[in-house]
Formats: structure tokens, sequence, C-alpha cells
């Protein structure tokens, strides 16, 4: 059995001026001590406009800082939104080889397709759409960690021109589907699109 913690950095109102540096401070401390003790996995969501449910808007972040401060403990993003209008999928090929990179092979990459009409209207992404942008994304995504170079691509909800891509120097889908998720039926459709 393998045990994680996972983060939204949640702050209740009312809001002292330093209560998000106090969330993060204390989520660092947090990973720190979980790395020390034997905690497998630290997972961080990427959220938008969530005031006082979720303050991670750029979860990379927040990651990059954890691997400086800890050794063993895998870092997960659960999830990454993935329909371009929140990310463009080459973004997040680099972001994720980068912090690949510093962490030293440590990541686990979760993707999702959003659930929250405010982040999706937030970003105009159109909810009759998203799991169809999602899934373009999510295997165009994973083209461009393993591709050299990446041959492009005419999609429906993006495109881009053949380009060298960072890739990763591990591997980051380990056993498992790209999609973390807390609903059955998108398990099912994340665990279609293969490990």
């Amino acid at each position: 059995m393998k045990f994680g913690i996972f983060y939204e950095h949640q702050i209740p109102r009312p809001w002292d001026a330093g209560a998000e540096h106090r969330i993060y401070r204390e989520a660092l401390e947090q990973v720190e001590l979980a790395d020390r003790i034997g905690i497998d996995y630290a997972w961080e969501v990427e959220h938008h406009f969530l005031e006082e449910y979720s303050h991670s808007s750029a979860p990379e972040v927040f990651l990059a800082a954890c691997s400086q401060r800890t050794k063993r403990i895998r870092l997960g993003h659960g999830i990454v939104l993935m329909p371009p209008g929140y990310n463009h999928p080459a973004r997040v090929a680099e972001r994720i080889a980068a912090l690949d990179l510093v962490s030293d092979g440590r990541v686990e990459f979760g993707t999702g397709e959003s659930a929250s009409i405010l982040e999706l209207g937030g970003y105009r992404v159109d909810v009759a759409e998203k799991r169809a942008a999602w899934r373009e994304s999510v295997e165009q995504c994973l083209n461009m960690m393993v591709m050299t170079p990446y041959p492009g691509y005419e999609g429906k909800f993006f495109s881009m021109p053949c380009r060298n891509r960072s890739r990763c120097r591990r591997r980051i889908l380990r056993s498992g589907s790209p999609a973390q998720t807390a609903r059955p039926l998108s398990s099912r459709r994340g665990s279609a699109l293969g490990p």
C-alpha cells in the first residue's frame, strides 16, 4: 500500500494579508515532512477562480518548489486542466519535462477536463466540447513528450506546426491512465487512452 497527500490550498474567509503566503509555506513544510517520514506521493490540483475552495492556479510552481525541498516523494499533477483554453498542450509538455528534470524524474502526470462552470466560463471553454478538447489535447501532449521532432498537428481545438519539443528524460506515465479523477466514468475514459 502507498500513501500520499493532496493539496488544494483551501483558505476560508475572512482572509488576512498573509493568508495565501502562509498556506503555501505550511504546505511546503508538510511536503518536506511527508518526504522524511516515507509518504509516497504529494499531489497538487489546478483550479482557477474558486476562492476559498482552491488557491492553486499554478501547480507546476508549487511542485517545483517541493522538488527542491525533498529527495524521494513523487510529485503529482492531480490534475492539469487540458482543454486548450486552459493550457496549450505544448506548454504542458514543456512544463512537465522541466519539472521532470528539476525533480530528478519524480513526476506523476494526471490530466482532466474540468467540471466547474466558473472555471470553464472564465477561460471560455465550451462545456459541450470540453471532453473532446481534453482527449485531443492529451493525445497530442503525450506525442510531444516522446516524438522528436513533433510532426505537427491540425485539429479541431488547436493546431501546431512541426517543432522540436523538450522530451521527458524519465517515463512519466507509469502504470495507470493519464487521467486522474474521482469519477468512475472519467476513469474509464482516461484509461482508454492507455498508459
